[in-house]
């Protein structure tokens, strides 16, 4: 399905530099989040862009290298860590990581296009688009930096926490990943704030407050 033409109408607008956003790692109990920002121009035509959870591994990863690439495009990547996420709560800590992405563009960007419902505080105008990562270009492009992006934050994480299967379910909520926390507790790495990973956190204490009573 073709993407719609959102950035041509700001652009008739008056928008001159417009970018998408999204986010990757908002569900999952361990990791950071990402956010990332992308400014596609209109001339440039790069095949493959879609919805990133609609690609492959392989197809994701070779859309991420083409965009790199392409001397016109530009992109920005933030990562906002787990004690952020826990101290801000994840809503917060997912538009921090879109916002501080397009700053790293730069202060060209006008127009931020935002997956989702809710946009971030800024000094530039946003427009929120829900559904956004199947509807416009540059965010599509954008929710595939950031999964790639994430996608290997996590499986550098795996060789220093063996046992929990980063490498496979990303940190999500997997059969295989609630019982490695049951079987070998949370990480620094989990999210505290997480219902299932502050049932876990919490066992040691019921256990001491039953021995006492």
């Amino acid at each position: 399905m073709p993407f719609e033409p959102f950035e041509d109408e700001a652009t008739a607008q008056g928008y001159r530099f417009i970018v998408g956003c999204d986010e990757a790692g908002r569900g999952p109990l361990a990791g950071p989040v990402v956010g990332a920002a992308c400014y596609i121009p209109k001339h440039v035509r790069i095949h493959g862009i879609a919805d990133s959870k609609q690609l492959t591994p392989e197809k994701r990863a070779s859309v991420y290298k083409r965009l790199r690439a392409h001397k016109d495009v530009a992109v920005g990547v933030s990562v906002v860590s787990v004690a952020e996420i826990d101290e801000i709560n994840i809503l917060q800590a997912s538009l921090k990581a879109m916002w501080n992405a397009v700053c790293e563009i730069g202060t060209q960007v006008d127009l931020a296009l935002i997956d989702g419902n809710k946009s971030f505080r800024c000094s530039i105008a946003t427009k929120t688009v829900v559904g956004g990562d199947d509807r416009v270009r540059s965010i599509a492009a954008a929710s595939i930096i950031a999964k790639v992006t994430r996608d290997e934050i996590m499986v550098k994480m795996a060789k220093h926490y063996p046992g929990y299967g980063f490498e496979k379910h990303k940190g999500y909520a997997t059969p295989e990943h609630l019982e490695a926390l049951k079987r070998l507790g949370p990480t620094d790495q989990h999210r505290k704030s997480f219902a299932p990973v502050k049932e876990y956190l919490l066992e040691p204490l019921k256990g001491i407050v039953m021995k006492w009573n």
